[in-house]
């Protein structure tokens, strides 16, 4: 199953959430991203009939070994090109803010070479 850039955000945002707490819950993430709750509960079973997540009966929700993959992809795709941009002098929240559309857009190629010009400059 093919993501779409919202499969991915929600990803991330659960990656995000995992990290912050011991459990996630759709409200946590309808809160999370200003979705409401009927937008959220859809997203979170077309992501679990794509094997992205699990839901157990208590309602938390935990990524998959593939959704983690994605959500970790993503996320570090967030972060270096936040980093970029602020090197290029763009301010923190425009960075983030930019870097968040780039990130689902740019090519594997595109992003290893900025990646590794990051490295070889820090």
């Amino acid at each position: 199953m093919e993501l779409q850039e919202s499969g991915e955000m929600y990803l991330e945002t659960i990656l995000i959430l995992s990290q912050k707490n011991q459990y996630v819950r759709s409200v946590d993430i309808s809160e999370h991203m200003g979705y409401s709750k009927p937008s959220v509960s859809r997203a979170v079973g077309l992501l679990k009939n794509g094997n992205f997540i699990t839901v157990e009966d208590d309602g938390h929700i935990l990524l998959t070994p593939a959704g983690r993959e994605i959500a970790e992809k993503i996320l570090n795709r967030h972060q270096i090109l936040t980093k970029v941009l602020m090197l290029l002098g763009v301010s923190e929240k425009t960075a983030a803010a930019d870097a968040c559309k780039m990130e689902h857009v740019i090519s594997d190629e595109s992003f290893a070479a900025i990646q590794n010009h990051l490295q070889k400059i820090l």
